[in-house]
C-alpha cells in the first residue's frame, strides 16, 4: 500500500516560493491501479517525481509498505513520456536495463513472454532510432514489466501516439497489467485514457495541485466499454468536475 500524508512540495524560485502540491493525502491499494487526471501545471508529475525517489524535497509523509521511499532497496518503474530510452544501446539491452541496474538475475523464459507479448521479439538488435514511437514505447513497457516493479509509475506515456495506436497500446497495456497486478500510478490529461485504465480516477486542482475528488470507476474493465452508455455517463461527470475546477 501507498500512504501518503499532507504531502506539499515548494520550490523557490528567483522572485518567489511556488507551492506545486498542497497537503494531499491518499491510500492507494498494493495491485490496484489508479490515474491522475488534472489540468497541465498542476503537479502530477511532480507528485510522479516524490513517489519515484527522483524529488527528495518536500514535507509530509510517503509510505510504501510502511517504509520510506527507497529505490535503491524498492523496485520502481518508471515510464515517462519521452520513453527514457539509450540511443546507443539495443532493444534487447534498453529493455533489461532495469533488472541491470538492480543486479537482478535476467529471467530470460519471463522476459522473452514479455517481448513476444508486446510484439517487439524481432526487434531484440535494432535501435531506438530505427523504431516508431509506438515500437519504441512498447520497449519502455517491457523494460517496465520485466523488473517486476512494486511500484510501476506512468507519466502521460501514451501521449506522443496517433489516436489509433494510443488504443492498442493501452490495451495491451491492461492486458499485461491484469497478468501481475502491479501497483500502478498512471499520469494523464486524457479523460478517455483517465476512465478506460484508471480503477480508480483522481481528480486535480488546478495549481497548487490538490486532491479534487477520489471517484470509484464502475466502468473499469467492462467489455466494450467505449461504445457503453455507462462510458458516456462517465465521461460526462468526469468533465464536469474537471471543468468546475
Amino acid at each position: 500500500m501507498i500512504a501518503i500524508k499532507d504531502l506539499t512540495v515548494k520550490y523557490q524560485t528567483k522572485n518567489e516560493e511556488i507551492l506545486a502540491l498542497d497537503r494531499l493525502n491518499i491510500n492507494i491499494g498494493k495491485g490496484d491501479i489508479y490515474t491522475f487526471i488534472g489540468p497541465s501545471g498542476c503537479g502530477k508529475s511532480t507528485f510522479l517525481y516524490v513517489l519515484s525517489g527522483i524529488l527528495q524535497d518536500y514535507s509530509g509523509s510517503v509510505l510504501i509498505d510502511g517504509q520510506i521511499i527507497n529505490p535503491k532497496s524498492q523496485r520502481i518503474g518508471l515510464i515517462l513520456q519521452n520513453y527514457g530510452l539509450l540511443p546507443w544501446k539495443t532493444v534487447y539491452q534498453n529493455a533489461m536495463l532495469g533488472v541491470k541496474i538492480k543486479n537482478q538475475p535476467p529471467v530470460e523464459e519471463y522476459s522473452n513472454y514479455i517481448f513476444r507479448k508486446l510484439g517487439i521479439d524481432n526487434l531484440l538488435n535494432r535501435y531506438p532510432k530505427e523504431l516508431s514511437g509506438g515500437q519504441q514505447q512498447r520497449v519502455a513497457l517491457a523494460r517496465a514489466f520485466i523488473l517486476k516493479p512494486d511500484l510501476l509509475l506512468m507519466d502521460e506515456p501514451f501521449s506522443a501516439l496517433d489516436a489509433i495506436s494510443r488504443e492498442e497500446m493501452q490495451e495491451l497495456f491492461l492486458n499485461i497489467w491484469k497478468e501481475n497486478n502491479v501497483t500502478t500510478i498512471f499520469i494523464t490529461h486524457s479523460v478517455d485514457e483517465a476512465l478506460y485504465l484508471g480503477r480508480k480516477i483522481v481528480v486535480f486542482s488546478p495549481s497548487p495541485g490538490r486532491i479534487l475528488k477520489v471517484i470509484d470507476n464502475p466502468c473499469f474493465q467492462l467489455d466494450n466499454l467505449r461504445y457503453r452508455d455507462e462510458y458516456y455517463d462517465m465521461s460526462m461527470k468526469l468533465r464536469k468536475i474537471l471543468d468546475k475546477g
